[in-house]
């Protein structure tokens, strides 16, 4: 798995680097102190994944992944930053990242995220979910065509009441319908959507236009 660096603190590049050498499927081909050092690595190493910090001189992070995954799809990004503002999150994930993860993340955690994220999972710092969900909350907007080709008019429904932060048994209550349908429904949009819990679905709305 090849990995590109994106930070603008030597010893932080320094120290990943140094984590991510004592794994063996993994391979740090490039790093960059600033966003348009990262675009540009992405172009000549063609790298799988890139851990991205945010607040970054010259281009920041959150502009750099819209950049990356406008012109190189294929690529992951997973953000690793020491901020939690809301609006980081939000346009971080709004801009394509697969994933959002604090600094303090543990290295096995750390190294879980990278393989996980190249394996179509999304992860978020557990600190920040609730964030996530809370701003989904108040940016609701129509669906894009991806969402609605691959869920029903019910299941966006619930999808919408899955960003709120709603249980099964409020979204029962809301949509008149019994909690195991709601259970059955819920399963369904995680299987489509290829997420494995909540979260993971509100970022996948977030990033198909649950929020702009």
């Amino acid at each position: 798995m090849k990995v590109v660096i994106c930070d603008d603190q030597a010893i932080v590049r320094d120290g990943l680097v140094l984590l991510l050498k004592l794994e063996k499927d993994i391979e740090v081909v490039g790093t960059a102190t600033d966003g348009i050092e990262a675009v540009e690595l992405v172009s000549g190493k063609n790298p799988d994944l890139v851990l991205m910090d945010l607040k970054m001189p010259v281009l920041n992070g959150v502009e750099a992944t819209r950049q990356i995954i406008a012109s190189y799809p294929q690529v992951k990004v997973l953000v690793l930053t020491t901020y939690d503002d809301d609006e980081w999150v939000f346009d971080a994930i709004r801009a394509g990242a697969s994933g959002y993860l604090l600094k303090d993340t543990p290295r096995d955690q750390l190294v879980a995220a990278i393989r996980g994220t190249l394996a179509g999972k999304s992860y978020i710092d557990p600190s920040v979910a609730g964030k996530l969900i809370d701003l989904a909350s108040s940016h609701q907007t129509e669906p894009t065509n991806i969402i609605t080709q691959k869920l029903t008019e019910r299941e966006i429904q619930i999808l919408h009441l899955i960003a709120k932060g709603l249980s099964n048994t409020v979204i029962a209550d809301r949509l008149f319908l019994s909690e195991g349908t709601v259970r059955n429904h819920v399963s369904s949009i995680l299987a489509k959507l290829g997420v494995s819990d909540r979260t993971q679905a509100a970022v996948v709305a977030i990033q198909h236009g649950f929020g702009e």
